[in-house]
């Protein structure tokens, strides 16, 4: 069974993950950009979150509104660099709540390693979003969907600003009931395991570490 992949072409986020992969952008501006794809993100993500209808009364008369149905979204930042994108989402989902998973990936045999864990108790009948940066060899993301999954959660959506085809076909291979919503599906992975062309690692350029 293939999973769902949704590339976001609108010409916004094309255009600030440009100016992402520049080599000279500064970490401010990075972080700056990383947010403002991540609200452009949201949209997208959220597209399908049922409505139910509320009487209010605006200044003229009564109507029947949309709301949101149901609980509130859970949004899991997988760590650290997954904080780029919570900043942005949590900007237009501000009663989301919020988890997060620490992951990091050992040099040497590129598998996720977890380190850390806390996210919201009930789960299952809320719609969960995992953002990452990158979905590069897709290990990580999908340790970050299990444990996630082990958590009680149902509804998963995994959003990412950039995905390697590697680690689109290793993500779904563990998830193929999980769609990933990327901005850009780029090359291939290099030797180290880094997205080309890429933008270098989210985490250094977007935390001014290296």
């Amino acid at each position: 069974m293939a999973g769902e992949v949704h590339s976001i072409a609108h010409p916004l986020i094309q255009h600030k993950l440009s100016l992402m992969r520049r080599k000279s952008t500064s970490t401010s501006n990075f972080r700056a950009l990383l947010q403002e794809i991540a609200m452009l993100l949201g949209y997208e993500v959220t597209r399908d979150l049922p409505l139910e209808k509320r009487e209010i009364e605006t200044p003229l008369m009564k109507m029947q509104a949309p709301f949101l149905a149901g609980k509130k979204v859970v949004l899991i930042s997988v760590l650290r660099a997954g904080n780029g994108l919570l900043d942005g989402m949590t900007k237009i989902i501000p009663s989301a709540r919020v988890g997060h998973v620490g992951m990091y990936r050992d040099p040497k045999t590129l598998e996720p390693v977890e380190y850390y864990f806390r996210a919201p108790s009930d789960m299952a009948d809320r719609q969960v979003i995992v953002v990452d940066p990158m979905l590069a060899t897709g290990n990580s993301a999908a340790a970050a969907v299990e444990r996630v999954k082990k958590a009680g959660a149902e509804h998963i959506k995994f959003a990412c600003l950039l995905a390697a085809p590697e680690g689109i076909e290793v993500f779904h291979r563990h998830h193929p009931d999980v769609p990933v919503f990327t901005a850009a599906i780029d090359e291939c992975l290099n030797e180290k395991g880094y997205i080309l062309p890429g933008l270098g690692d989210a985490g250094d350029r977007l935390f001014g570490t290296k």
